[in-house]
């Protein structure tokens, strides 16, 4: 299975539902300073209210602990990350590069922040899981298997 960029299409009806539901039972999420002011300068290009995969993507961030990437922790998915993930609700196993939009290139290997589940994989730790919007109108529950590489823990904090 490839994650595009334009496989947000089919989840726009099941996010609205979770743009009103609290984001107060979600696991924590950690996200860097970089990552941070990046991912609001592309959402910035949205109007108020946006799409609801885009509002779904700034009520995420606007819970986030926000650090200094020199600060990040070492088993959080940053951008740039290659993480092993699971879909705990079919098993299937993942790894993927979390990449801004412009970097998807048709490569089976990255994964679009701008993607359900490249949302749902910003800020969490390893062991952490959370429901997010499937394509298909479904929920689905994402949980962090391993960071295979983080651009923080190997040096990197301008990427």
């Amino acid at each position: 299975m490839i994650f595009s960029v334009y496989s947000v299409a089919p989840v726009v009806s099941c996010l609205s539902n979770f743009r009103r539901r609290t984001l107060s039972g979600f696991p924590p999420i950690v996200v860097s300073t970089l990552d941070m002011e990046r991912i609001d300068a592309l959402l910035d290009q949205y109007p108020d209210p946006g799409p609801a995969e885009v509002e779904a993507l700034r009520a995420e961030l606007d819970r986030a602990d926000v650090r200094e990437p020199r600060q990040m922790p070492d088993n959080v998915v940053t951008m740039h990350s290659a993480v092993h993930f699971r879909m705990l609700d079919n098993g299937k196993e993942f790894e993927r590069s979390l990449v801004y939009p412009r970097e998807i290139d048709g490569s089976e290997g990255k994964l679009s922040i701008f993607t359900p589940v490249g949302s749902a994989l910003l800020g969490l730790a390893v062991g952490a899981h959370i429901d997010w919007p499937a394509p298909g109108g479904k929920m689905t529950r994402v949980e962090i298997v391993e960071i295979l590489y983080q651009p923080e823990r190997a040096g990197d904090f301008t990427r």
